[in-house]
């Protein structure tokens, strides 16, 4: 079992580290490249970006981090391994800033702004409603991510030496 374990945690770091990479993107300089255009297009561009995240690629790497840190966590507890609550901790902090967060506060905001008329007017006012809590919601998937990486890797570190 151990080394399902340790499989597992490693699968749930690298998914939560690329989770992270893909939120870091987007608040390290894709939001303000949008900013650069005008608004109307910048809503544009993302309702553009929106329709295509919600593809397998980034589907997979959520959700599939999700359930792999759940079973993690899990099979790590009943089965006794060392790290067992570095690996809770980080499915836990992983479905909420990640998985929580983005169906909580982000995808509510997308689904607004796919829903917005296309006139430049509209558009202009729903980029400048959408745009600051997304991206201040965008920064707290890309820490939890983070931390939640670090989580698995802290226990895949005890599963693989037996510390707890």
């Amino acid at each position: 079992m151990e080394t399902l374990v340790v499989v597992l945690l490693a699968l749930a770091a690298v998914g939560a580290a690329l989770a992270a990479g893909v939120f870091f993107a987007f608040s390290g300089f894709v939001v303000q490249g949008l900013d650069l255009l005008p608004a109307p297009e910048a809503a544009r561009a993302m309702r553009s970006v929106n329709v295509t995240a919600v593809r397998p690629p980034l589907m997979l790497v959520l959700f599939g981090t999700a359930l792999v840190a759940v079973v993690v966590a899990v099979v790590a507890v009943v089965d006794g391994t060392g790290g067992a609550g570095w690996a809770v901790a980080g499915a836990a902090v992983y479905l909420v800033t990640v998985v929580g967060v983005t169906a909580a506060a982000n995808v509510p905001r997308n689904t607004a702004l796919a829903a917005t008329p296309g006139q430049d007017e509209a558009l202009a006012r729903a980029w400048a409603a959408f745009r600051p809590g997304w991206a201040a919601w965008n920064h707290v998937r890309t820490v939890g991510g983070t931390v939640a990486a670090a989580l698995f890797v802290v226990a895949l570190f005890g599963a693989a030496g037996g510390a707890a």
